[in-house]
């Protein structure tokens, strides 16, 4: 059977079907070779960064797929079904890669065809190893599968302490906590304590739980696994284990659940404490985590002092915290834009109850009001009238901000 009829074939049949009769035909057609297959492989990625050699193979068809990912982005071009031939350390070899069905979802399988199995299981090895290191990336866990994420890791060195309105002591120890766990391995090792720490960051929506997570993985250094949700098409139980087993891989490193309380249910809860309890085997990690709603999160999970060991409460800002915020603003505003030094503390003033994302709303809107009547000097008449239509949707007022203080 020629290769082209081969893969032909092969996509004729159920998806489940599919590895066993490939694996058979190359079984049959290189007695002479070593067949290995396997679903992880980042073959393409490995190629694309030089380290082996691969070409279309003439005598079948390849499949490739355009994607389009918006109007600033080069179009990129994804295998779905190929045969390549690969030179490696002066090593000739085959790869062959079909996708299938499984399920509502596409799994792509690989077979390498080598002279020994020494040189496929050396070539397998190195393209894991190589792809399994996280390089300029952060890797995401989300729809039961880890990718590496380029934009979320440009995204994180963009945060910094520096623009984080927080309070002093809490700014601190936010930067200094987990600092201080990392460098610590030796003692943790001397008091035989386990080397692990859990830390939670409370407080209600919009109040710099994000951009303080993003500002500690920045401040650490330390490979990062984000964890978007354990929703997906098989088992969250099972999305549960592989992140932890991941995570213990990359260690130490920071592990990242951002609203806990939507990420863990009652069904799930037991298992996300088994694997919190890892001590030994969570060895070097350091989960960090958010919650907006504290009250929803099961108290084994909140008030256990070995799971999150260590607690910060995100209050809404003060009137001088929002005056901070307000300074950082107007900084990076031009100038026919600025609030004047008392249209900053007016504003500060009146937006008792804010949330710094909604301060960030009233300027983004104030400015969008301002360019439909570009007056100069007009920001500051602009901002308070603004102010008081987000005070009727949050449901505040000048006078209830009064009482309140």
């Amino acid at each position: 059977m020629n290769k082209e009829v081969l893969l032909s074939q092969a996509l004729e049949r159920p998806g489940n079907k599919i590895g066993y009769f490939v694996g058979e035909q190359l079984a049959k057609r290189f007695p002479d070779k070593y067949v290995l297959e396997t679903s992880s492989f980042g073959f393409d990625r490995f190629v694309r960064a030089g380290h082996c050699a691969a070409l279309h193979d003439p005598a079948t068809f390849n499949q490739i797929e355009t994607v389009w990912h918006g109007p600033e982005f080069a179009l990129t071009m994804r295998k779905q079904n190929a045969w390549a031939n690969v030179r490696w350390r002066n090593h000739r070899l085959d790869v062959v890669q079909l996708q299938q069905s499984e399920g509502y979802c596409n799994q792509t399988r690989f077979w390498i065809i080598a002279d020994s199995r020494e040189v496929a299981e050396a070539f397998y090895r190195a393209v894991c190893e190589w792809d399994h290191e996280v390089r300029q990336e952060i890797l995401v866990f989300e729809n039961g599968y880890l990718v590496k994420s380029q934009e979320l890791y440009q995204t994180i060195r963009t945060a910094s302490f520096d623009n984080l309105i927080l309070p002093a002591q809490l700014k601190q120890e936010l930067r200094e906590d987990l600092s201080r766990f990392f460098a610590a391995r030796e003692m943790y090792e001397e008091l035989n304590i386990p080397w692990k720490r859990g830390a939670l960051l409370i407080g209600p929506p919009g109040n710099g739980k994000t951009h303080a997570v993003k500002a500690i993985v920045n401040h650490l250094g330390k490979t990062c696994l984000y964890v978007k949700t354990f929703v997906n098409q098989y088992e969250d139980e099972n999305a549960i284990k592989v992140v932890f087993d991941k995570a213990r891989e990359m260690a130490p490193c920071v592990l990242v659940m951002e609203d806990l309380d939507s990420l863990v249910n009652d069904k799930t809860r037991s298992f996300f404490l088994n694997e919190m309890d890892g001590f030994e085997r969570n060895h070097s990690i350091a989960v960090l985590a958010t919650t907006n709603y504290p009250e929803k999160l099961d108290p084994a999970i909140l008030n256990r002092p070995s799971r999150f060991d260590r607690k910060y409460y995100f209050n809404l800002p003060t009137e001088l915290e929002r005056l901070a915020y307000l300074k950082l603003w107007n900084q990076s505003a031009k100038s026919q834009v600025r609030l004047s030094e008392e249209g900053m503390k007016e504003t500060a003033r009146l937006t008792n109850g804010f949330s710094f994302a909604y301060l960030k709303e009233l300027m983004l809107t104030s400015l969008m009001r301002w360019i439909n009547q570009p007056i100069g000097g007009a920001m500051d008449a602009v901002t308070r009238a603004q102010v008081a239509l987000l005070q009727e949707q949050i449901g505040t007022t000048e006078e209830s901000a009064a009482a309140a203080a």
